[in-house]
């Protein structure tokens, strides 16, 4: 039995892949949603209450931390969900597999690959790093899988740029749009997590989702509009000082403006690693847009 929690794409898409394949799953949402199939048991629960976490996992052979608190809950809201996770591995002597980004390793001048260090200063970053950290030393098997910006239906540059492009509208977004930056499947995400979570060769280290070249944005939405049928998209930027304006009303706009240093300047992932020791390789960018557009 497999335990995830969070039911987002990530979430959604591990827990197909699971029962897919045969496997009993159980998901932890605060609503009890989730995707229906007859192996998949939706359970409403808090993840950070540590003493029902305990008592769901019970059984389980693999607890996979794929939660998505809003940016400014990550302080308050990842700790106990975390603490609650390790307590629930350790007793029933379960794998973690957690979902992360790649805020841990802060500004960077280079490809990142996962033995540079942890260094973000950042509110956001240290606290996923910190994360990790307390993972390792806790005695618990684990693994973390590091992913960069979604391609995927939910929330994402695609589903958010959408709307106005389906309207022929411009599309305005918050970083610039010229610099190569790298994006992720959700699908090859949570692939990724399910291979590695079985595999004692991955415990005990972080890896980086398989992810296509690096792209601009937009290149990446001329793309989407090109396999959509849909106009080449009119792309404009908001500057920072509209952001950090915005952001004395809109909570997303005041945490973003923390880590928009990731599109100021090339931020690519190499995942060459996963794939020499695993075998796992990228969806097609082309794949990953057409799957996402199903559904976005």
């Amino acid at each position: 039995m497999h335990v995830i929690v969070g039911a987002g794409s990530v979430g959604g898409a591990v827990a197909l892949e699971l029962a897919g394949s045969g496997e009993h799953v159980t998901l932890v949402t605060r609503s009890g949603g989730g995707p229906a199939h007859p192996l998949v048991r939706r359970v409403a629960a808090d993840a950070g209450d540590a003493d029902a976490l305990a008592r769901i996992a019970q059984g389980a052979a693999v607890i996979y931390n794929c939660a998505n608190p809003q940016y400014f809950e990550w302080p308050t809201a990842w700790p106990p969900m975390h603490n609650a996770m390790l307590r629930a591995a350790r007793e029933h002597g379960a794998v973690l597999a957690i979902t992360a980004p790649l805020y841990g390793y802060g500004h960077v001048d280079r490809p990142m690959t996962e033995d540079m260090p942890l260094a973000a200063k950042t509110v956001k970053g240290r606290v996923r790093a910190q994360m990790w950290l307390d993972a390792l030393a806790s005695g618990v098997r684990t693994v973390e899988v590091r992913s960069s910006d979604w391609i995927g239906p939910k929330f994402s540059l695609i589903s958010a740029a959408l709307p106005a492009m389906r309207r022929g509208k411009t599309v305005w977004v918050p970083a610039p749009v010229d610099v190569p930056h790298s994006y992720t499947y959700t699908g090859d995400a949570a692939r990724t997590l399910v291979a590695l979570a079985r595999d004692p060769r991955a415990w005990g280290r972080a890896w980086h989702t398989p992810s296509p070249p690096a792209t601009t944005a937009r290149r990446l939405l001329t793309r989407v509009a090109e396999l959509a049928g849909l106009p080449a998209p009119t792309l404009r930027v908001y500057p920072k000082t509209v952001l950090r304006a915005a952001g004395l009303w809109d909570r997303f706009a005041k945490e973003f403006v923390e880590v928009r240093y990731q599109h100021d300047r090339p931020f690519v992932v190499d995942s060459s690693r996963v794939t020499s020791e695993f075998g796992l390789t990228a969806t097609p960018l082309d794949d990953a847009i057409r799957e996402t557009l199903k559904h976005a």
